[in-house]
């Protein structure tokens, strides 16, 4: 998951844990696969584990470095809702011009109000202005 450059969370104390023989095995796996350690593949997804329970209805996805929030069921990444949300003006109007639910549009805003430098940051990369995409990829076209 995404955390902003600005401010790096602080850790907490040490503690040691033990995991089944399986479990263990597969966070091994995991962290050969996406040569990480086995640490940061544990806080990585307590991490999410403990997001998508506060946030019923949020689940993650993307590659490990780039993970994005997403509103199950509807298609769309919470930055992706919210960046609505500000573009349409109000919840309402949302709510009528997409197929989206109330809740899905309502837990977006809630998550987005837990974690605002993560959605803020997603947007902020999406409203880059044209020039600045043409910068960084010269060979792809933008545009007629």
């Amino acid at each position: 998951m995404a955390t902003s450059d600005r401010s790096k969370p602080q850790k907490g104390e040490p503690f040691s844990v033990r995991f089944t023989l399986a479990t263990d095995r597969t966070i091994e796996a995991e962290a050969r696969r996406t040569r990480r350690s086995k640490s940061a593949i544990v806080e990585a997804l307590a991490e999410e584990a403990t997001r998508a329970r506060r946030f019923a209805g949020i689940g993650f996805r993307g590659d490990d470095a780039a993970r994005r929030a997403w509103v199950i069921g509807s298609g769309l990444d919470v930055w992706e809702i919210v960046q609505m949300a500000e573009d349409y003006g109000s919840v309402e109007e949302l709510i009528a011009e997409t197929q989206l639910s109330e809740r899905q549009v309502a837990l977006a805003l809630s998550y987005r109000d837990s974690y605002p430098d993560e959605v803020g940051d997603l947007i902020a990369e999406n409203r880059r202005p044209a020039e600045e995409w043409r910068e960084l990829y010269p060979f792809v076209r933008f545009g007629s």
